[in-house]
């Protein structure tokens, strides 16, 4: 059964313990699962691939339970069609207390796991598309009016464009901004533009865009020429999961009209002239699942930076080497 993300508290947990959380808005549906794992004690998260190694221990514990247990809540990120039979044995099993979500990427309409979520009355499905422009200006309105931050509406729209319909990626960026004024310091736009990198830095840019047309030498080059330190850690990866998203879209379209002009001359937004090359060199080196899977790893790397700030050069710089050495599309 389909329905629209704010309608989530209009459901029965009772017969719908079954949801399915699929597309590009990472920053909504971890706002909605914060909200049904609130107050929660017995959350417990797997991955796809953890759960595929061992079906049948998985399942054994999620219905396995004693008298003291409080109600489990199941989280299976990084799900595809893959996991369907899993689903399929759950659903014929009582899952009295249980809540398991599924959460995955976006899904095509002939998706096999979209299809069974989407036409069984006792499950639930939720597409979670990127926020317009017009949903992220609320949004940060209405964080900056409960802080009492006032900045021009032409630096919110700059943040907004940088954000590519991404309501973590907003609210990342609005935190800086609170963090800069706590102590009353008055902010410019000039400060918005530094403690937002609105500002772009040419040597990130080049960076990542060499990571991910795998060109070695040219890393190496780059890094010893550029004095990185731990701060820059953030932007490196956050930069590096931007593009790894532009580039896995047109990825996709690259092995479905097998014309790499034609997937070039019709990229939206366009692609700067200057930037074709390049962007042809990292279309030619990745296929869906090997991007997908650099996505979810850049993912856990911030989270592992923002750990070991102290250590985090070391973090990122081991990654992107690691990444450039290994062949993506073979």
């Amino acid at each position: 059964m389909i329905i629209k993300s704010y309608q989530i508290n209009q459901i029965n947990p009772t017969i719908h313990n079954l949801l399915l959380f699929y597309g590009k808005n990472e920053g909504l549906k971890n706002e909605i699962i914060k909200n049904i794992i609130r107050d929660k004690k017995n959350i417990n998260n797997y991955d796809e691939k953890e759960v595929l190694e061992n079906e049948y221990n998985f399942v054994e514990n999620i219905l396995t339970k004693s008298l003291f247990d409080d109600e489990k809540i199941i989280i299976i990120k990084r799900s595809t069609d893959k996991i369907l039979k899993v689903i399929e044995n759950l659903n014929s099993k009582k899952l009295d207390d249980i809540t398991i979500i599924i959460n995955a990427d976006n899904l095509e309409k002939k998706s096999k796991l979209r299809s069974f979520f989407e036409k069984n009355k006792e499950t639930i499905c939720i597409p979670f598309y990127p926020d317009t422009d017009q949903t992220l200006s609320k949004l940060a309105y209405d964080f900056l009016k409960g802080r009492k931050i006032s900045i021009s509406q032409s630096s919110i729209n700059l943040i907004i464009n940088k954000c590519s319909g991404d309501r973590e990626a907003l609210y990342n960026e609005l935190n800086k901004i609170d963090f800069y004024t706590k102590n009353g310091k008055k902010i410019t736009t000039e400060d918005i533009m530094k403690i937002t990198n609105l500002i772009e830095n040419h040597s990130v840019s080049e960076l990542v865009d060499n990571c991910l047309a795998k060109n070695n030498k040219k890393i190496i080059n780059i890094l010893n020429e550029n004095n990185f330190n731990n701060e820059d850690c953030i932007l490196i990866t956050r930069s590096l999961l931007n593009k790894s998203k532009k580039i896995l879209q047109l990825v996709k379209e690259f092995e479905n009209n097998k014309n790499i002009e034609l997937t070039i001359s019709a990229a939206k937004p366009p692609i700067f002239w200057k930037d074709k090359e390049i962007t042809k060199q990292q279309i030619k080196k990745w296929k869906q699942e090997n991007i997908k899977d650099l996505i979810y790893k850049l993912t856990d790397i911030e989270l592992l930076i923002k750990k070991n700030l102290n250590n985090s050069i070391n973090f990122i710089t081991d990654f992107i080497l690691e990444q450039s050495y290994t062949k993506s599309n073979n």
